[in-house]
């Protein structure tokens, strides 16, 4: 009853079509085995895509699932289920109610859903993948905007010694989860974007997220040329003009595409800075439409949201300033000219047109992905934000999360809802809920958990199987894999993108004694590896080719593995069937770092650098830290020093409490579940970017464009004024002499200011020192009062400061710009200190 372009169902299972379609049967368990039970042979065959089963079952298969009662009890389960979701009262109608009518666009290159639709490449991807699954779970009204990748990122293929190979593949449209968008009239969406010297045409699809929508650009068409078709072909392929070209697709291409669709945001967050050229398309829009372009950077700035993901500088995107004049010559002067154009992206360090610089300059509220990443960010870009303190530069952060039902093994679902309280689920960030952990029975989880483990393992020794059929190895060989990994052995994963600051040798730095460790007669542990380098990165293979080397030693062959093609499948088995999640990052280039994340609720412990999430989610009593050394050292010293203390905890921490200490193992398991999973979901995440950034910036970004875009002017006004006369504003004299006679605790201070043309309510003047506390030395900001005038353009302010504290030694003064209309208090970066 199928073909390979068609569904052709029973009119009984009718909705299983529509249900294919939609990225909710990923996160669903009982919508998986739904799909599962209509042919379990072919639900592996084509990788869990379930169009592509749908399409291939045939009649007599359709026929006997007619008569099956028990297929027709899970099926009609199934079908309420997702329409009860898909119905039900959400989180943001209820907080929200007078928002539901706004939209929140979220441009991201790569979205990581499930592994039937393959367009991401790792981290990034699966956080945007996951960021999408709970704003449908909470209602937000959101729209996704990605490319749609033909060729995906590649498959990964190690040859006999370990070499990574790259393997591309095309998928086919028709049988991945996606359908093309279709207008108001039913027809299906085309749009074009200008580049140098013509247009590129891109079909629009659209794939439904639970609630949400994501559209995906596809320039893969007839009426493009050949190197154009090819542009959305491989997400991050290719060289510095198929990328900058992606990213104006993505961009410019990504708000026609919404105008396309008769989709108008209210808010716009950038994910990264790929997709920074969207305020290009929009400052375009607006000066066309007769805004002037001071103000059109004002309005756009207080709709945008900006997100950055990486503190290594080689993961900011940057192009030659050349580069840029090729594809933008043509709106220069749309846009005040050459000159305003480059000073929007330009890194002066080094001349190139840096995109996070270009997100940075065009949005009101920007963070990192982590509490550590956010101070890391400020301090990366502080000398973009003139001469404030590094604390104050406006970049906030929100750590990153991961989605509970995607990565949370079902059996612990269900062995958590037997003590967690009822719809637990919907509630999850609530972490005052997670104490019922302790109820658990020990024996109930590790029973669970014991066969999370043997499934993990069954999936290791087939992925070295298949490696070994295809590179040709005897049947001997084939067949040993069948004894790799001991299931009653401590087990520790290690997977990721290999990047060199990963550190994902470190392990192996002293092998004599890591082989004592493995070893151990009794107390034996093993690690099982996975990740991919792009095939740009030739460091990061020869990090894949020496574990791989060393996984063929006799000492570790069967238990130090290394794993091909790492994806979301693998990634599964691997957080939830290890016993700890090690992480090694060289501090403070691990920004976030999901994956622990998701281990971390499946009662698998962290073993980590205090770097990323875990320098913010380490308690002591919830996995173990390797402890942090002087970054002060060089990279050597600092590996050196990290992978001792790795071999000293394990040898006389991790693996006695393994074997000998069950109750207190047990007692790490419940704390990194009760802990850990509450914090660090997508559902506390969106909730946080929902109350913090989008429903603040939506408001503003209203505000600012009300009455033809009125207050857009004004702030532009105000900001040039400002800045052409921020000179004039002088320290005259600052005055801390006690006053009394009599010892006080504190002291009057005055300071008094010329301020020539700039009106005294639009500034604001501060006393700043610094206390000591909880182990760091803190800003404390005291604003001065009660201004006195004592000449023309001149005033003089008071305030109280403890009376030990002396002007110069120990605390400034400084006036600063304010407008009730800023997003931050530096929006305008100007400052006079004394």
């Amino acid at each position: 009853m199928g073909n390979n372009n068609a569904i052709v169902l029973p009119e009984k299972f009718a909705k299983l079509a529509d249900l294919s379609y939609n990225m909710w049967f990923s996160w669903n368990n009982d919508a998986i085995q739904l799909f599962k039970m209509v042919d379990p042979q072919k639900w592996n065959e084509v990788y869990h895509n379930p169009v592509r089963l749908l399409q291939e079952v045939d009649a007599e298969r359709w026929s006997a699932l007619e008569k099956d009662k028990a297929f027709a009890k899970i099926y009609n389960s199934v079908i309420k289920a997702w329409e009860s979701y898909m119905n039900d009262s959400t989180w943001f109608k209820q907080n929200y109610p007078n928002n539901e009518q706004h939209r929140i666009a979220y441009f991201s290159a790569e979205f990581g859903y499930h592994e039937s639709l393959p367009i991401y490449s790792g981290g990034l991807g699966i956080l945007a993948g996951d960021h999408c699954k709970s704003a449908s779970d909470l209602g937000l009204p959101f729209i996704g905007i990605g490319l749609l990748y033909k060729k995906g990122y590649f498959n990964q293929k190690f040859d006999g010694v370990g070499q990574q190979h790259a393997e591309q593949l095309n998928y086919e449209f028709s049988k991945i989860p996606v359908k093309p968008a279709l207008d108001r009239y039913g027809h299906e969406i085309f749009i074009g974007v200008d580049l140098p010297g013509r247009s590129v045409y891109l079909k629009i699809w659209e794939v439904k997220v639970g609630r949400i929508s994501v559209f995906l650009m596809d320039a893969d068409i007839e009426r493009n040329s050949d190197w154009d078709r090819a542009l959305t072909a491989q997400l991050y392929g290719g060289n510095h003009e198929t990328r900058i070209a992606q990213e104006v697709l993505l961009g410019m291409g990504g708000i026609k595409a919404l105008r396309a669709l008769e989709i108008h945001p209210n808010a716009f967050h950038i994910n990264e800075g790929h997709a920074a050229f969207i305020n290009v398309e929009r400052l375009l829009e607006l000066v066309r439409s007769g805004v002037s372009y001071a103000a059109a950077v004002e309005a756009i700035k207080a709709s945008t949201i900006f997100t950055t993901h990486t503190p290594v500088p080689a993961g900011h995107d940057a192009f030659n300033v050349e580069l840029i004049d090729h594809y933008f010559h043509n709106v220069y002067h749309e846009l005040n000219g050459r000159d305003s154009f480059i000073n929007l992206g330009i890194n002066r360090e080094n001349y190139t047109f840096n995109m996070t610089h270009l997100a940075l300059n065009l949005s009101g509220l920007r963070n990192g992905v982590s509490k550590l990443h956010g101070h890391v960010s400020r301090e990366m870009f502080r000398h973009f934000h003139g001469s404030i303190p590094t604390d104050e530069v406006p970049i906030g952060h929100i750590t990153n999360g991961v989605h509970l039902e995607t990565w949370l093994a079902p059996s612990l679902i269900e062995l958590y809802g037997k003590y967690l309280p009822k719809n637990w689920t919907k509630k999850h960030e609530d972490g005052k809920m997670w104490a019922a952990i302790d109820k658990m029975p020990d024996e109930e989880y590790r029973t669970v958990h014991e066969q999370l483990k043997v499934e993990m393992i069954a999936f290791a020794r087939n992925n070295i199987k298949e490696h070994r059929r295809r590179n040709g190895f005897d049947l001997a060989k084939i067949e040993e894999a069948d004894t790799y990994l001991n299931p009653k052995a401590l087990t520790i994963g290690f997977a990721r993108r290999f990047a060199t600051y990963k550190r994902a040798t470190l392990l192996f730095r002293d092998l004599e004694r890591l082989s004592k460790i493995v070893n151990h007669p009794t107390k034996p542990v093993q690690f099982v590896f996975g990740g991919k380098a792009h095939p740009a990165d030739k460091p990061g293979q020869e990090l894949i080719k020496e574990i791989y080397r060393i996984s063929q030693l006799d000492e570790f062959r069967g238990k130090v593995v290394l794993l091909e093609n790492y994806d979301m499948n693998m990634a599964r088995h691997l957080v939830q069937g290890v016993d700890i999640w090690l992480n090694n990052p060289l501090r403070p280039y691990e920004a976030s770092g999901t994956s622990g994340q998701k281990a971390a609720m499946n009662g698998v412990c962290n073993f980590s650098i205090l770097d990323g999430w875990w320098e913010e989610g380490y308690n002591g009593e919830n996995g173990w830290a390797i402890d942090t050394v002087d970054l002060e050292l060089d990279v050597e010293t600092q590996s050196l020093q990290n992978s001792i203390n790795m071999y000293e905890k394990l040898e006389s921490i991790i693996v006695p409490l393994y074997y000998d200490q069950q109750e207190n193992w047990m007692k790490h398991v419940k704390s990194s579940i009760k802990t850990l999973a509450p914090l660090y979901s997508t559902q506390r995440m969106v909730q946080d970017y929902t109350r913090d950034l989008y429903i603040p910036t939506i408001q503003r970004g209203n505000r600012f464009k009300e009455s033809n875009y009125d207050l857009s002017n004004k702030i532009a006004d105000y900001k040039r004024f400002i800045s052409e006369n921020w000179h004039h504003v002088h320290i005259i004299s600052v005055d801390d002499r006690m006053s009394s006679p009599t010892p006080v605790p504190t002291k009057r201070v005055t300071a008094t200011l010329n301020y020539g043309p700039i009106w005294l309510q639009d500034t604001v003047v501060e006393i700043i020192y610094y206390e000591e506390k909880d182990g760091g030395w803190n800003p404390v900001i005291v604003t001065m009062q009660d201004p006195e005038r004592v000449a023309y353009h001149t005033y003089k302010f008071t305030a109280q400061v403890p009376a030990h504290l002396k002007h110069g030694p120990h605390f400034t003064v400084r006036v600063r710009p304010v407008n009730p209309n800023f997003a931050t208090s530096f929006e305008l970066p100007v400052v006079t200190v004394n």
